[in-house]
């Protein structure tokens, strides 16, 4: 199996979208994972894998799918996005030419949730990996067109010092400005390096007990960040980032019909309680620390205004 394709879902989603999931092409599986008690369609396609998750929640559902992946290289993809229906020709192509290579940063086009034209556009074809010219991480723009390059992606510079600036209430994050990646849905992994760090977290979330199983956590950003520091040299390249037309289209929606409004805190705590050495992951939890305050306090505030 070459890709597998792990979603998370309620069972909700649009048959257009189904549709469109089922429209990809070649050797690849569809892995649906459910929250406990839902209940489950019957699909006529021996490509779909539907799973129940053992808690209701988007990191053990995520989780419990990329656990059962049987692809050699895997994607998270919401069940509101698009996956460009010949994505395993580039993954495929992608991966015999560079393998040493742990990931694939796809161009990713974001939509509003209305504009239904540019939802169900036509998509254009795929270029040829094998013409694309790899450029560093910072190149010439002015002499190459986006289109015909793979650009090389950075491992995230977890070493960064800790910044006493942090401490501040108001204190603004850098840290994630530049090339490399932190979050790990839409892009491809390979699956043995993304299976180890899923196993690592969860085994990790065991030892801190009720940490385990809250509900709204984020995966996205834990997990790509996460699976960095296990693998984490200085100066080390992960893959790279293909420009031009895109292969995946993210569908912006209002957070009320994104779902749950997540919590990022209790997951940026568990980075920097993993990896202390790490200064990168300091400075994200005293930053996030503080936006939770500030939201808690803004809610308050709202409240008492109201009572007035």
């Amino acid at each position: 199996m070459l890709l597998s394709i792990v979603t998370p879902t309620r069972g909700n989603f649009s048959s257009y979208w189904f549709n469109q999931l089922r429209s990809i092409q070649g050797d690849v599986e569809f892995i649906l994972v459910y929250p406990p008690g839902q209940v489950i369609q019957e699909f006529n396609d021996s490509r779909i894998k539907a799973i129940v998750s053992p808690y209701k929640g988007e990191l053990i559902q995520r989780a419990t799918g990329l656990l059962n992946v049987s692809g050699d290289y895997v994607i998270a993809l919401d069940d509101d996005d698009f996956l460009h229906p010949q994505i395993t020709d580039i993954v495929k192509s992608y991966f015999e030419l560079y393998p040493r290579s742990i990931c694939l940063r796809l161009c990713k086009k974001v939509i509003d949730y209305q504009d239904t034209k540019s939802i169900e556009r036509s998509w254009d074809d795929l270029p040829d990996i094998a013409k694309l010219t790899a450029v560093e991480t910072k190149y010439n723009k002015e002499e190459y067109a986006e289109s015909e390059i793979l650009q090389e992606i950075p491992i995230s510079p977890l070493n960064n010092k800790f910044k006493l600036s942090s401490l501040w209430f108001y204190s603004e994050r850098t840290d994630q400005k530049g090339p490399h990646p932190e979050n790990f849905t839409n892009r491809v992994w390979k699956t043995n390096i993304a299976r180890e760090a899923v196993e690592d977290l969860l085994s990790f979330t065991q030892i801190l007990g009720s940490l385990t199983w809250i509900p709204f956590w984020n995966l996205d950003r834990l997990l790509g960040l996460y699976l960095q520091a296990k693998i984490f040299q200085q100066g080390m390249i992960l893959g790279h980032w293909l420009h031009g037309a895109e292969q995946i289209r993210y569908i912006q929606a209002p957070s009320s019909t994104k779902g749950e409004i997540r919590s990022m805190f209790a997951a940026d705590m568990l980075l920097a309680l993993r990896f202390p050495q790490y200064g990168y992951f300091w400075n994200l939890f005293f930053y996030e620390m503080w936006v939770a305050l500030k939201i808690f306090i803004k809610t308050k505030l709202q409240r008492i205004s109201k009572g007035f």
